[in-house]
C-alpha cells in the first residue's frame, strides 16, 4: 500500500461562492423547521428527523496501532462513552413505509484535544455516516440545490409520498442490481427498506486523521447484526416499524461495531473536495481501529427515548482539530447544522448542550 498523504491545509479549495451557498442551506433548512415545528407544536432536526433508536454503549479505542492508524482520537488505546443514534434522512416525520437512505449518527465522550472552531470546551467527538459510500452532490452548492428540492416536499400528503416511494424503488431496483445505484432516487423516497442494524455506514466525506487525510466507516461485526444484512423491512400498516425492529434487536442482543479507516493514499483519485468519487477500496483498505459496543437495552421507549433524542445534537464539527472536516461539503455544514441546533433550542425553551458524561442525559 503507498504511503498515505501527509495533511496540508492546501489540500482544500475554498469557492468565492460558499458564504452565499450556505445562506440557501439555511434558508432551505429555515423553511423545513418552520413548518414541521408549525405542525407538531415542537422543533425537530431539518435533516434526519425521525429517529429509529438511541442506544449507549463503549467506544473502544485499539491497542498497537501502526503510527499513521494511531492518529487523534485513536492516537490512544482506551474506552470511551459514546452514544449512537439511528435515523433516515427527512426533516419531517414521516411513515417507515417510504423508502428511505439511513442514517447513525455516534457521539464519542470525554475526547482530548484541541477543540474545532464552535466546539470549544466540550469534550465530544461527533461522527455522522450514512449507509452509501458517496455523497448525493459533489459541492455545497449542488446540495444546497438538493435541499431546496427537498424542502419543497416537506409537508406535503404522506398518501402521495408513500405513492411516489413504491415508484421509485420500482425504478431503484433494476439500477441496483447492475450497480448503478441512484443516490438522488433514493433520496426522494427509493431507497430499499433495509434493516438499520445489518448496514455498514460510511463517512462519504473526508476529514483530517491528524497527520493524515481519511473517510470512516462503522461495520456491524456481531451475529445479531450481520445476520440482517441485506433484510428488508415489513412496514405495512407499521408507520414505526423501523424502531420496532431495532428495539427487538438491541433488547434481547445489543450489538457490536467496528469503526474504520480508509487512509488517502492519492489525492488525485482519491478527491478532498468532490465526495461523490468513492476511494478505491483497493488502493486504500478500510482498517478497523475501534470497536463500539452495545450491551443489550430498550433502544426506543416513547417518552424517555424522545427526552434524549431532544437533548442531543450531532454535527461534524463537534470534534477535534485533529478529525477537521475537510472539503467543500463539510465546510457548509458547520454552519448549517448549528442553526438546526440552535433553532431546535430555542423553539423547545432549551437550549441544547454537549453530554460531558451519558449520566448527563435525561
Amino acid at each position: 500500500m503507498p504511503a498515505p498523504i501527509r495533511y496540508d491545509p492546501s489540500v482544500e479549495t475554498l469557492k468565492p461562492d460558499e458564504a452565499e451557498t450556505i445562506g440557501q442551506l439555511n434558508e432551505s433548512f429555515r423553511h423545513i423547521l418552520d413548518t414541521t415545528s408549525k405542525d407538531y407544536g415542537h422543533a425537530v432536526r431539518a435533516v434526519h428527523a425521525k429517529a429509529h433508536g438511541i442506544a449507549k454503549g463503549v467506544f473502544r479505542v485499539h491497542s498497537g496501532l501502526p503510527p499513521e492508524l494511531a492518529q487523534g482520537l485513536f492516537a490512544t488505546p482506551g474506552e470511551h462513552e459514546a452514544i449512537l443514534r439511528i435515523s433516515t434522512n427527512p426533516g419531517d416525520l414521516l411513515d417507515d413505509s417510504i423508502g428511505l437512505p439511513r442514517g447513525l449518527a455516534l457521539k464519542v465522550l470525554n475526547v482530548e484535544g484541541e477543540r474545532l472552531p464552535g466546539s470549544e470546551g466540550d469534550t465530544t467527538q461527533d461522527f455522522i455516516m450514512v449507509n452509501g459510500p458517496v455523497f448525493s452532490a459533489p459541492d455545497a452548492a449542488a446540495f444546497a440545490k438538493n435541499l431546496k428540492l427537498l424542502a419543497t416536499t416537506t409537508d406535503k400528503a404522506e398518501g402521495g409520498k408513500k405513492l411516489l416511494s413504491g415508484i421509485l424503488r420500482a425504478i431503484e431496483a433494476p439500477l441496483e442490481a447492475i450497480g448503478l445505484p441512484s443516490a438522488t432516487l433514493q433520496q426522494l423516497g427509493g431507497a430499499p427498506n433495509v434493516h438499520p442494524l445489518g448496514e455498514t455506514y460510511w463517512s462519504q466525506t473526508p476529514f483530517r486523521y491528524g497527520d493524515h487525510i481519511a473517510k470512516f466507516q462503522i461495520v456491524p461485526v456481531s451475529p445479531a447484526l450481520t445476520q440482517l444484512t441485506g433484510d428488508t423491512v415489513s412496514t405495512h400498516d407499521r408507520p414505526d416499524a423501523l424502531r420496532e425492529v431495532v428495539n427487538e434487536v438491541l433488547v434481547s442482543q445489543g450489538g457490536t461495531w467496528e469503526f474504520r479507516v480508509q487512509l488517502n493514499t492519492d489525492l488525485a483519485a482519491m478527491p478532498v473536495e468532490d465526495p461523490t468519487q468513492e476511494w478505491d477500496a483497493k488502493a486504500s483498505p478500510f482498517v478497523t481501529v475501534a470497536t463500539l459496543e452495545v450491551p443489550p437495552q430498550h433502544s426506543w421507549e416513547h417518552g424517555g427515548s424522545d427526552a434524549v433524542d431532544d437533548a442531543l445534537s450531532y454535527s461534524i464539527w463537534h470534534g477535534i482539530a485533529a478529525h477537521r472536516p475537510l472539503g467543500n461539503v463539510n465546510r457548509a455544514r458547520r454552519d448549517t447544522y448549528a442553526f438546526s441546533a440552535d433553532y431546535r433550542g430555542r423553539f423547545n425553551g432549551c437550549p441544547i448542550h454537549q453530554p460531558r458524561e451519558l449520566a448527563d442525559l435525561p
